[in-house]
């Protein structure tokens, strides 16, 4: 959820699904609920009528999702893509690729794409900005070495490589 103008990072494929979601929800979503709504009407009493109760709060959570989805495209910031923007000698920025390795645990070498907090997936190799590792890199480069405090302790990371 957006928070007091805070700027949400996203990539174009990121911003296509949260237009898609806002658009499903607004066109789709909201027809079916209104005819399940419709069609619990018939079952007569609504103060005992459970599935037109499921229905009003199913509509309560749609909406409130259209209303977050909303506020949230009001914030966002294309990242653009690495080829499209004037590079600072392969400073890392949001949309870089990492290559990095964790040197105090000897781990093998990890790499991750920097991206906005709405579209973090460390499972698939995207991390925000505003992980602790994401934010230890930016503005580094290649070579740079890292401290990084996370819940497990301090660990230092070298940068491999900045594409």
């Amino acid at each position: 959820m957006a928070r007091n103008n805070k700027t949400i990072f996203v990539t174009a494929d990121g911003l296509k699904q949260m237009e898609e979601e806002l658009k499903f929800l607004q066109e789709t979503r909201r027809a079916e609920i209104a005819a399940k709504l419709k069609r619990s009407l018939e079952f007569g009493d609504l103060s005992e009528n459970a599935e037109y109760q499921e229905a009003k709060e199913e509509q309560a959570l749609v909406e409130a999702r259209i209303a977050e989805l909303e506020e949230q495209l009001k914030h966002v910031e294309l990242i653009e893509e690495k080829g499209e923007r004037i590079q600072l000698h392969d400073v890392i920025q949001i949309g870089s690729t990492v290559t990095l390795q964790n040197i105090t645990e000897h781990d093998d070498p990890e790499t991750y794409t920097i991206v906005g907090s709405m579209e973090a997936d460390p499972l698939n190799g995207k991390i925000s900005n505003e992980s602790p590792i994401g934010s230890a890199i930016l503005d580094k480069k290649k070579g740079d070495v890292v401290k990084v405090k996370v819940p497990a302790g301090v660990f230092e990371y070298k940068i491999l490589q900045v594409k």
